[in-house]
């Protein structure tokens, strides 16, 4: 049978789900002026919608989506296996592999890291956060 969640798997995936909120936030400003220079300024209530509806914002449904898995995991009351932890953790890390010819988000990503270096910087402190939670 396997042991609950250990306290070294709940602080990972709060350290990584910090990270990844981190680079959420500037690849959806990133976003945000984009659309903003082309169809004028937003309030936050409608980029909220935009982030959820618009295509342009589209490709990063699936770095929203972990980061709210990796909430209910943390947030649950059933029993959570550390293996399962891992494996989240491991979907975190291979989500976030920029490719110039992979599918639309690792295109994406790519080019963000390509125009924004705030967003190497948050790409590399998640990198970090992943690496120190399998140390442990």
């Amino acid at each position: 049978m396997s042991q609950q969640i250990s306290t070294t798997s709940q602080q990972s995936l709060k350290d990584v789900r910090r990270a990844l909120l981190h680079l959420h936030k500037i690849l959806v400003d990133m976003e945000r002026a984009a659309y903003e220079q082309a169809r004028g300024r937003v309030s936050s209530g409608e980029l909220l919608q935009l982030v959820i509806n618009h295509e342009q914002f589209a490709w990063l449904r699936s770095l929203s989506a972990l980061i709210v898995r990796i909430d209910e995991m943390l947030d649950t009351d059933e029993p959570v296996k550390d293996e399962e932890a891992r494996s989240l953790l491991a979907e975190a890390g291979a989500l976030l592999k920029p490719a110039e010819a992979g599918n639309n988000f690792e295109q994406k990503y790519f080019a963000a890291l390509q125009r924004e270096p705030a967003a190497v910087l948050a790409h590399r402190e998640v990198m970090q956060s992943l690496v120190e939670g399998r140390k442990e």
